[in-house]
């Protein structure tokens, strides 16, 4: 039964991938499922396959969306088990892409982004023996867990090791599509960088205001420069895949970056000063493990739960002294401790230290 179904999921993607435009495709899908949807969706639905969808920018990203896609083949290495997963081209394939997973019998559905927020709010209420995950986002359904972070706090520590390195006093902070959610990003890494060095200036700009922000690396190198031209010696993107372009010209331009997401040291040897862990690896992990049997709700994922963090390796072990590790580290224990409170810009849209 269970190799039965496999094959209907399959068949039924491979449906979807040839006849994406919209009444058509599900007119052939329906005929597909026919009888056998009941079967998908009830006796297989506790051992079916995950499903896990990208958001804009593709698995590859070397940022967010590949994050999600390493803890997504973490599962499959450890257990054996298979996955479902697509890479978006469009707006209008976010509802398509979670009706089609959702009929299959995939369970749990993993989506990544804020951008599915509205769309997941409709769609979940209609397949109320699914369940699924959002990262970033808030899908109020009985059937949906939001798994969300404290971006700032781990910002915080890396704009501290800025604050700490720069010698030109000059930091910047380039941020994808601008929204309150990397706006939280970058008013973390100002407090830290004014906590290390009071006298240090941030520059910020956001490459966007659509979700093409997320993928434009291009115009990511373009504010690279703009900020290295008022004085940057480090930088901070919290772009996606636009982050590439801002590590790239940094590199090439003789300054140091600060990676997000996923541990970006190793894209450029030596200069890329630090990357700010943001497990959505392990968000995407533990969903999978948990199958049909998660939770719904809310969690949050920070420091205390080493959520988000900093990374250190041999590609930026010389960089980072000691003397600034251990500096970090005990800002990291007194804001678990509640001694250190980092203001979440989120919290009422501003930020005590910069303006966006």
């Amino acid at each position: 039964m269970m190799d039965d179904l496999r094959v209907r999921q399959r068949v039924l993607l491979f449906l979807w991938t040839q006849t994406q435009d919209g009444e058509t495709s599900m007119t052939i899908i329906q005929r597909f499922l026919g009888a056998t949807a009941a079967l998908a969706l009830t006796a297989g639905a506790a051992m079916a396959d995950p499903a896990l969808i990208y958001d804009l920018g593709g698995k590859f990203d070397k940022s967010f969306n590949e994050a999600a896609h390493n803890g997504a083949e973490k599962w499959k290495a450890e257990t054996g088990g298979n996955y479902l997963d697509i890479e978006l081209q469009s707006e209008a394939q976010r509802e398509q892409a979670l009706r089609r997973f959702a009929e299959s019998g995939a369970n749990p559905i993993v989506v990544t982004g804020f951008a599915f927020s509205s769309v997941l709010s409709e769609v979940a209420p209609d397949y109320p023996d699914t369940k699924f995950g959002i990262i970033d986002g808030w899908a109020p359904a009985d059937n949906v867990l939001n798994i969300g972070f404290s971006e700032h706090e781990g910002s915080f520590l890396v704009g501290m090791i800025a604050g700490m390195k720069s010698g030109s006093g000059v930091v910047g902070f380039i941020g994808g599509m601008d929204i309150p959610l990397i706006r939280r990003f970058g008013c973390g890494y100002a407090q830290g960088v004014a906590h290390a060095n009071a006298n240090a200036k941030v520059v910020a700009n956001m490459t966007g205001t659509t979700p093409s922000a997320w993928n434009d690396p291009v115009k990511g190198s373009e504010l690279t420069k703009a900020q290295i031209s008022q004085g940057a010696d480090i930088v901070y993107a919290a772009a996606g895949g636009t982050g590439v372009g801002v590590l790239q010209t940094a590199a090439d331009e003789g300054i140091l970056s600060i990676g997000v997401d996923s541990n970006q040291n190793y894209l450029h040897p030596g200069k890329v000063l630090t990357s700010m862990m943001k497990r959505v690896d392990v968000a995407v992990y533990n969903a999978f493990t948990d199958g049909a049997d998660m939770q719904s709700g809310a969690i949050g994922l920070n420091l205390a739960n080493e959520g988000v963090g900093y990374a250190m390796d041999e590609h930026n072990a010389d960089l980072v002294s000691a003397d600034m590790v251990a500096a970090v580290e005990a800002a990291k224990a007194s804001i678990i401790s509640g001694d250190l409170a980092v203001h979440d810009y989120m919290s009422d849209n501003s930020c005590p230290v910069l303006n966006f």
